[in-house]
């Protein structure tokens, strides 16, 4: 008897030992509130109000300071420093009847949300001493390194010329929150390996290589080769109060030879294996961006540049190149009450050299009420202004857009 419970408890202790070393945690985001904004398009082709056109939106939507989302996260200790990790993270839509996503909001569509969005998935190894690696559909180095020297800290309320979100601020629809591409470079990539070292002196390296060619049945009209690949680098350094990042990565998209204009390239975003709807093809995207934020005390100060330039690359004379760049603050005035604001410009320049290019600036404020550690409600606004430029369609206009929200965010 005596022996069997000696059994059980050993059994039991090893139990509990093998249990301690594994944990997952369930985390999300769920930000909903009003959201609202107009944009005036000015040009001489416009034949009705003066040249004039506006469009206003208002509504009870989500993610406008933080895309809302359902995440779980594991380690296990494998022992000797070494350990195993995966992250599995899901866009939602609490505003919508659907889990995923209405396919379709009033008279717009929006692209992407038939399906379970998958923002992260991915599996990885670390070593104590070394660092970490991981495959799956992962976060690029450009994206993090805008994260981390971002005032606004990637909210989806228009007026950041850097984190430009490819749905958020436009006045006919809501932010859908995907997040796979923005306006100034690709935020994740699927098929991805990526690695990051510990801190030394300082100083931390980082990088990713995505990959996915395929040779398609040539029994059809479609068939031929598939061809989304990419590499990225960044390296960061952080002495004090003072943090510095610079990180640059390569894209390629091949699906289509003989294009004869070209828009932006999103090799492998939501694990396309072609180019997905408004993306582009046959596409070299090079995009690259440098950062840095110093902490004052009261408040903390925030400086990027970012350019990109996606080329096609069967005629290097037709490209779409942008560039900004923007400072910012973000201080917590009181200990519930935290505020950013931020400030840049930049220049588009599309189809080629030889045609015009759009200036534009853009500024946002924004605050924070904290309620607790995790719920907080917000007001953010923003507003952007491009120059006369012209389009593909030879039409040259300017534009002025703002966009704002109020909301409430919960974490968990």
């Amino acid at each position: 008897m005596k022996k069997s419970l000696l059994a059980l408890a050993a059994m039991g202790a090893f139990a509990g030992a093998a249990q301690a070393q594994s944990s997952v945690t369930v985390y999300g985001i769920l930000d909903v509130g009003y959201i609202g904004g107009s944009q005036v398009l000015r040009s001489s082709s416009l034949s009705t109000n003066g040249g004039t056109s506006k469009a206003t939106f208002s509504q009870f939507g989500s993610s406008a300071e933080t895309s809302s989302r359902l995440g779980f996260r594991g380690t296990e200790d494998l022992g000797g420093g070494k350990s195993a990790f995966f992250t599995a993270e899901f866009q939602l839509y609490p505003t919508d009847q659907t889990l995923s996503g209405n396919t379709t909001q009033g008279s717009s569509t929006l692209s992407g949300n038939a399906g379970l969005i998958n923002r992260q998935a991915f599996v990885g190894l670390s070593q104590k001493g070394l660092g970490q690696a991981a495959i799956g559909t992962q976060y690029t180095p450009v994206f993090n390194a805008s994260a981390a020297t971002d005032p606004g800290q990637h909210n989806n309320i228009i007026g950041n010329v850097i984190y430009a979100s490819a749905s958020g601020g436009v006045a006919t629809t809501e932010y859908d929150g995907s997040g796979a591409v923005t306006t100034s470079f690709t935020n994740r990539t699927a098929n991805t390996l990526t690695f990051k070292t510990e801190r030394f002196s300082g100083f931390s390296v980082s990088g990713m290589y995505t990959m996915n060619n395929k040779t398609q049945s040539q029994l059809t009209a479609s068939g031929g080769v598939t061809n989304a690949n990419g590499w990225g680098l960044s390296a960061d350094f952080q002495i004090q109060k003072l943090y510095v990042i610079g990180a640059y990565q390569a894209l390629k998209q091949f699906t289509t030879y003989g294009t004869d204009n070209v828009v932006w390239g999103n090799a492998q975003a939501n694990g396309a294996t072609t180019a997905p709807a408004g993306g582009g093809t046959n596409v070299q995207d090079n995009q690259w961006l440098v950062g840095a934020t110093y902490d004052f005390g009261i408040l903390k100060a925030f400086a990027q540049y970012v350019n990109r330039k996606a080329t096609a690359t069967d005629d290097s004379a037709y490209y779409v190149k942008r560039t900004a760049q923007q400072l910012g603050v973000r201080s917590n005035i009181t200990k519930t009450i935290e505020g950013w604001a931020s400030l840049g410009n930049g220049r588009y320049s599309v189809w080629g050299s030889s045609e015009p290019t759009t200036n534009f600036n853009g500024w946002q404020l924004g605050s924070n009420y904290w309620l607790s550690k995790r719920t907080n409600l917000y007001a953010i606004y923003g507003q952007q202004v491009y120059s006369n430029g012209t389009t593909s369609a030879g039409v040259t206009a300017s534009a002025s857009v703002n966009n704002y929200a109020l909301g409430v965010r919960h974490t968990f």
